[in-house]
């Protein structure tokens, strides 16, 4: 009934139902799409995502220097056993679902107010930048600890004999703000990340699927190109992240800080003078081939899963067979004439 109208002057069919469902599930369907779309994105990759912390580590150990993804997860599999990428999976998934919920719910939430304000309902790309960063502080709130975690039992030569190991080791030697250390840096990588990844992916979508409409290939290809973009801008960052949260004995030993020698490495600054002192210019891109090749499909599934889940939950039957979610063109288009 609607394909080829642009005009869309009446309402949209069974628009009683659709506005009854939407306030009372929106926000609820957006934390179950985010949650279930987080934990996804972080298991499928999760071996990529090992390598790229060993090949972002200052270890100096020659057994820890590899050529390339592949040739780290080889070595891997075969010197320490088939499930070693895997080590720390269960932590991250601890704390990727909760992250993610609040994470897809803030910025569903937050693009739509502050695009009415600036754009009277349109899709506005500073709306979907203000919106990701806000997002991104509780993001970050969540999943930091489990970050620390989870990198200290990747790392090369890990002292950790498991989750509750690290966690006790970690909280009795350097107490509980060991856990955010890195919270500066991690936003301060992840804010323009997040708001990079949001307009990228935004972007994308106005070019591929302009109405809005469920349409997985375009969530894939926007995700995948909003994944790949934002994580190579931001290896920099996210290599002085690594440190801060491993803080590798090898390392700080290198820089006389270790037993001794001047404690942890406590910020973004100090974190980012070890990096140059040890490997100058150069160190700031380790693993930046290994986090875009985890990023890229991490972040395709991340938004077709969440995608997925939202049109699933929230999915209406309009006349004539089409179907419609909150955010579609549709619902865009009849909010405007409420």
């Amino acid at each position: 009934m609607f394909e080829g109208d642009e005009s869309h002057d009446g309402e949209l069919p069974g628009e009683d139902d659709y506005e009854s469902l939407l306030p009372a599930a929106s926000f609820v369907t957006h934390m179950v799409a985010g949650a279930v779309a987080g934990i996804l994105e972080h298991t499928v990759m999760y071996p990529v995502d090992s390598v790229k912390t060993r090949m972002q580590s200052l270890q100096p150990d020659p057994k820890a220097q590899y050529r390339s993804v592949y040739d780290a997860l080889r070595r891997m599999v075969q010197t320490e056993g088939p499930l070693r990428p895997l080590r720390g999976l269960n932590v991250t998934v601890l704390g990727a679902g909760p992250a993610h919920a609040l994470y897809f719910a803030c910025y569903e939430r937050l693009k739509t107010r502050l695009s009415d304000v600036i754009q009277r309902g349109g899709n506005s790309h500073i709306a979907n930048g203000v919106a990701g960063g806000v997002a991104t502080v509780l993001h970050d709130a969540v999943m930091n600890p489990a970050e620390v975690v989870k990198q200290r039992m990747q790392v090369y030569n890990s002292p950790y004999r498991g989750l509750w190991d690290c966690v006790w080791r970690v909280w009795s030697a350097e107490g509980p703000a060991a856990f955010y250390r890195s919270y500066g840096t991690q936003l301060l990588m992840n804010v323009p990340f997040q708001a990079v990844h949001f307009v990228t992916y935004e972007l994308v979508q106005e070019r591929l699927n302009p109405r809005r409409r469920y349409r997985p290939a375009s969530h894939i290809l926007a995700g995948a190109a909003a994944g790949a973009i934002s994580a190579g801008v931001t290896t920099p960052l996210d290599v002085c992240k690594t440190l801060l949260n491993t803080q590798e004995g090898a390392a700080l030993g290198r820089t006389r800080r270790g037993k001794g020698g001047g404690g942890h490495l406590t910020g973004m600054v100090d974190s980012a003078r070890t990096v140059y002192r040890l490997g100058g210019p150069p160190a700031f891109f380790k693993g930046l081939w290994a986090r875009v090749i985890y990023q890229t499909p991490s972040t395709a599934v991340a938004w077709s899963v969440y995608e997925f889940f939202k049109y699933s939950l929230t999915g209406q039957r309009l006349e004539g067979g089409d179907r419609v979610g909150p955010n579609s063109f549709y619902a865009a288009d009849w909010r405007g004439k409420r």
